[in-house]
């Protein structure tokens, strides 16, 4: 195991093999179940919804009936087959392989041909179930989570809570799923640091205050915040709060190991990272609304654009890291403190 040392200023990065090796990515991905999953907003759901969703390779089904959320494997306990492939409302889930029909807690109903099958059902023939929690109508799931949701948001709760994260409003038109060539980490390192930003986004450095941007590390966690230049909407911070006076366009809060909750004025973009493989990375778009007229201005606002513009960075590094030349580097001990805090999260876990 590579460690990272705790003085930025005699560290080096991650090696390149932790972006390209396959075994390595799959004991990173295996550190996935233990935490938070970021699956929908309560809206979403309407009453007997079923929603298929794959995590970290693990098909589960989020499903609401009776007014109550369940996370479930999506897989027949009888021959292993897919339960359901599409999102649909009805009251049970039924096997197309041969019938096995089961209620949306996950409670066997009814099996064909079973009459004279011995011990039959007993609790292995049930539906397993997965953590489920919830954060301001946000819904979260977690394969075998070391901590409850509210501990590992707690420090986002506290910063956050003078914008009454209760009334955010889903917004489906947001939402956006991108696949790009390049490791998961290699997207969240490019994510933590703001040091990229006047020589990749010409249209943000217009909105930021590069001198003033700032980034802070707590357990688990990175948050920088982007200070907006004349004429850039920021957030109206009561007095008391620890960022009051500051004229804030952006607060980019990262909770290990892949969900960012990027906070504008106008309301919350927040991008799960989902490793599919090595060299392949889904990243998933979701936007809530809390001031509509505030939409596509500042630091906030073309958010595609920004993507893009990483996206091109990230792939361009992935290439890089498969280069004999290179092994690893060294960190700006100004500009890549959330850089070093992620990989000591990592390397330290793994």
């Amino acid at each position: 195991m590579v460690e990272i040392d705790p003085d930025i200023t005699r560290a080096s990065t991650l090696p390149s093999k932790y972006y390209t090796d396959p075994v390595i990515f799959e004991s990173l991905l295996n550190q996935f179940k233990a935490t938070w999953n970021y699956v929908g907003h309560t809206s979403q759901y309407e009453e007997n919804t079923i929603l298929p969703i794959n995590i970290n390779r693990e098909p589960m089904v989020v499903t609401k009936s009776g007014g109550k959320f369940s996370c479930l494997s999506n897989v027949c306990t009888h021959r292993g087959m897919i339960l359901q492939s599409e999102k649909e409302c009805k009251k049970t889930l039924t096997c197309p392989y041969h019938g096995r029909t089961f209620s949306l807690d996950g409670m066997l109903k009814q099996m064909p041909e079973f009459e004279s099958t011995e011990d039959f059902p007993s609790k292995k023939d049930n539906l397993e179930h997965f953590s489920i929690e919830f954060w301001n109508q946000l819904i979260f799931i977690s394969q075998d989570p070391d901590s409850p949701l509210l501990d590992c948001m707690k420090e986002v709760t506290e910063r956050m809570k003078f914008l009454g994260l209760h009334e955010l409003r889903h917004d489906s038109s947001r939402e956006r799923n991108y696949t790009i060539d390049a490791n998961w980490a290699l997207y969240v390192d490019n994510y933590l640091e703001g040091f990229h930003i006047p020589f990749v986004h010409k249209d943000l450095n217009n909105a930021l205050e590069y001198n003033q941007y700032e980034t802070e590390v707590f357990d688990g966690g990175v948050l920088q915040i982007g200070i907006a230049q004349e004429g850039v909407p920021f957030f109206e911070i009561p007095d008391g709060h620890k960022d009051s006076g500051k004229k804030i366009a952006a607060y980019y809060w990262w909770v290990y190991p892949n969900l960012m909750l990027n906070f504008y004025p106008w309301g919350l973009s927040l991008n799960v990272v989902r490793p599919l493989s090595v060299d392949k990375t889904e990243i998933c778009y979701s936007g809530f609304i809390l001031d509509e007229q505030l939409l596509g201005q500042g630091a906030g606002g073309d958010l595609d654009k920004v993507e893009l513009e990483d996206q091109f960075i990230v792939e361009s590094c992935q290439l890089g890291m498969k280069s004999s030349s290179y092994q690893r580097g060294r960190y700006s001990p100004t500009m890549e403190r959330g850089v070093h805090h992620f990989h000591r999260i990592l390397t330290s876990r793994l």
